[in-house]
């Protein structure tokens, strides 16, 4: 995997998470966009950001927006839930209209077509097409579920949907350690998949809210299977995102002329490099070599 060494020369797509989990995404992206270039920063230094507070959330966020944006990314994806539920609509309201002004390199381009997209309201979107009962669970970490950010903008496309909530603390620790494929996560998969479907029996369709659960899901998808009583589908959000994202270029014609092509990949962390690039290899099924820096 080649390091762009001099970033400002290409106009990559950033894609930012607050740990790993957006590697998930990044991997669907990359499946389905593979020509374009892509910056992935993750935050893992301060990650979780699933327990921390709004203020808290959207700092982190914009630090790693303008960082972003300073490396020469017209556009940039928060693939990190809580971030999305958090700090995406102040960004987008607030900031971005200042970080327009900045011009941090010279071949960045114009500063009006610089965007900040995130991943809650592309999966809402879909949401419809996945259930039949028009009850939906949505498993995610406790920011995002504080949040009422699902609910919200699942209700405001589709008002007959009736969606429960569940938080799900316990699953990104085990993720983050490498504990997602042992025998000892199965008692907090199935601690909460029970409660959701206890709190609605009608639940057709589980979305999972946070991008750390794709590794997690055969285990939930196990555990759907021993307590639900209909049938019921685990959605990812990996394929959604990617799929909402190549329409929305294909829609911003603009926008997608100048994210440069040349199937590049690049990752950064704020934690140790090493020890993000052997938890990344596990995301994306492929070696990663990441670099440190400093948001």
């Amino acid at each position: 995997m080649k390091i762009i060494q001099y970033l400002c020369a290409n106009l990559m797509i950033g894609v930012f998470d607050s740990g790993l989990g957006g590697l998930t995404i990044l991997k669907s992206i990359r499946r389905k966009l593979p020509q374009y270039d892509y910056l992935f920063v993750g935050d893992n230094a301060r990650a979780p950001y699933g327990t921390r507070s709004f203020e808290v959330v959207y700092e982190y966020t914009l630090q790693a927006v303008k960082y972003l944006f300073a490396q020469g990314c017209p556009l940039v994806i928060l693939a990190c839930n809580t971030a999305s539920a958090k700090a995406l609509r102040t960004i987008q309201q607030n900031d971005l209209p200042l970080l327009w002004k900045e011009r941090s390199c010279d071949t960045m381009p114009s500063p009006q077509l610089r965007r900040v997209l995130g991943i809650i309201r592309p999966t809402a979107e879909k949401t419809g097409d996945f259930t039949l009962t028009r009850h939906v669970g949505i498993l995610a970490t406790p920011g995002t579920i504080t949040s009422c950010s699902y609910p919200i903008e699942i209700n405001k496309l589709y008002p007959d949907i009736s969606v429960v909530q569940q938080a799900c603390p316990m699953w990104v620790p085990l993720v983050e350690n490498g504990e997602h494929n042992q025998s000892g996560a199965d008692y907090f998969v199935d601690k909460y998949v029970q409660e959701i479907l206890r709190a609605d029996s009608l639940i057709d369709t589980l979305l999972l809210g946070c991008t750390h659960y794709p590794l997690l899901q055969a285990k939930i998808e196990a555990s759907v299977a021993r307590y639900a009583t209909r049938p019921v589908r685990v959605i990812a959000q990996g394929d959604i995102i990617a799929d909402s994202l190549a329409d929305y270029l294909q829609r911003h014609t603009d926008l997608a002329a100048l994210c440069t092509k040349g199937g590049e990949l690049t990752c950064q962390t704020t934690e140790s490099a090493e020890k993000f690039s052997q938890a990344a290899g596990l995301f994306m099924k492929e070696p990663v070599v990441a670099q440190h820096i400093n948001l």
